[in-house]
């Protein structure tokens, strides 16, 4: 993401997206309420003497929408927008969507921008300017190449090899499995992206002898760890165990589910955690809590702007986590809402 404008006094911030990735970041700072800005396009309807009005060609423009309703598509890269027109040339008080793509701006004007806020703007910026991660998790006969977005781990493919399915029976040797392999990976990797190997087997080694040998370029920043699983578990077990630590350092999926695991263990030896809508607000209101973490599901619902903003005041910091990674899938079974607390409370 680029700042392109901001103006404190108007609480205005004008971005341009340029990779998929910040459609998630607007995903977590846009709300309901907000007034978004963006060009569009409008079908103008002409009037004429007939009852119903003549369909016409639809119009770029410019539209001001207040929000009510958003839509991350994580498969495609598009982000929905869903509002009434409170400033453009035509239709004011009408629904329209806006629909947001890499490579289009948008002006977000917010009445009051939380820390949190500012923060997730902030991170879009440097986060543009770090690669993503490409995971292949193998062992001998299926291995699994995923990437490693801001919002989670997205897996691209499930390779099959000679001993797995019948797409291998007509060839006799093991190594088109790595070929197969080593073609997906030159289909996901562009210059300068990490490449992590992972499993629990010989097969990686293998898999980088053969890679380094026909395609020297894609192998050049190859990370390869040891791991008690194959497949996507053995990637979630990677950055829980925390191994990987040089090349997954800054990166926001790993810190999430580092979090979560911590209060995890906090919860296990009754330490100074929270967890749950009342237990959180209830810590939040006697100043206790120094990380809040929330699922990005919940941040739109009613009352969670006062407990992010009540974690602020108290000099709290609010971490938003995604729901696309296993971390976020523990902190909602824990009600979606956890804090690691400065002191243990009495009835928490």
């Amino acid at each position: 993401m680029r700042i392109l404008h901001q103006d404190r006094f108007k609480g205005e911030i004008k971005l341009m997206v340029e990779v998929s990735d910040d459609l998630w970041h607007l995903y977590n700072i846009v709300r309901p309420g907000d007034l978004v800005f963006a060009s569009t396009y409008r079908r103008d309807e002409a009037k004429s003497d007939k009852i119903r009005a003549e369909r016409t060609e639809k119009k770029r423009m410019t539209l001001g929408i207040r929000v009510e309703k958003m839509e991350f598509h994580e498969y495609d890269g598009r982000l929905r927008i869903l509002g009434v027109i409170e400033d453009g040339p035509q239709d004011i008080g009408s629904y329209h969507t806006l629909s947001m793509e890499e490579g289009e701006w948008i002006t977000v004007a917010k009445v009051h921008w939380t820390d949190a806020d500012l923060d997730r703007v902030r991170r879009s910026v440097d986060d543009a300017k770090k690669p993503n991660i490409v995971f292949v998790s193998l062992e001998n006969d299926e291995a699994t190449i995923a990437v490693l977005r801001q919002y989670g781990l997205k897996n691209l493919a499930t390779i099959t090899g000679p001993t797995g399915g019948k797409m291998y029976e007509q060839k006799d040797t093991g190594e088109s499995y790595y070929d197969e392999i080593i073609s997906k990976i030159k289909q996901a990797i562009t210059p300068d992206v990490p490449l992590v190997i992972l499993g629990p087997g010989f097969a990686k080694e293998t898999l980088l002898a053969l890679g380094k040998q026909k395609e020297p370029e894609l192998f050049r920043k190859v990370f390869v760890y040891h791991t008690g699983q194959a497949g996507m578990q053995g990637i979630h077990e990677l950055m829980k165990r925390g191994i990987g630590g040089e090349v997954l350092k800054g990166s926001r999926v790993a810190e999430e589910m580092n979090l979560v695991e911590k209060v995890l263990e906090e919860v296990a030896k009754d330490g100074p955690v929270a967890y749950g809508p009342k237990q959180v607000a209830d810590a939040v209101s006697a100043g206790a809590v120094e990380v809040l973490l929330i699922i990005d599901t919940l941040i739109r619902e009613k009352g969670m702007e006062r407990v992010m903003k009540g974690t602020e005041q108290a000099r709290g910091t609010v971490v938003v986590v995604s729901e696309h990674h296993e971390g976020g899938k523990k902190l909602e079974a824990l009600g979606g809402l956890a804090a690691l607390l400065r002191y243990k409370m009495s009835d928490t």
